[in-house]
């Protein structure tokens, strides 16, 4: 299966599979882009991501995070 960056729900658990004691809301949105276009089975354009793409798989990151940190 190809990830898009629409896949924000995917993408947002394979990060937090990666980074388990990461705070999502700690990051740059810089090391996400880079860190979401080094899962394997991600494969999108880097041109149609956006503040707002980034920030909806943050917030999906930032849900698995907090089902395990609460």
């Amino acid at each position: 299966m190809k990830l898009k960056w629409t896949d924000v729900h995917a993408i947002g658990e394979m990060l937090y599979d990666r980074f388990p004691d990461l705070d999502p809301l700690s990051i740059r949105f810089t090391d996400l882009m880079k860190w979401v276009m080094e899962i394997p089975q991600f494969d999108d354009d880097p041109d149609r991501c956006g503040e707002k793409v980034l920030e909806a798989i943050q917030m999906a990151w930032l849900s698995e995070w907090k089902a395990d940190n609460a």
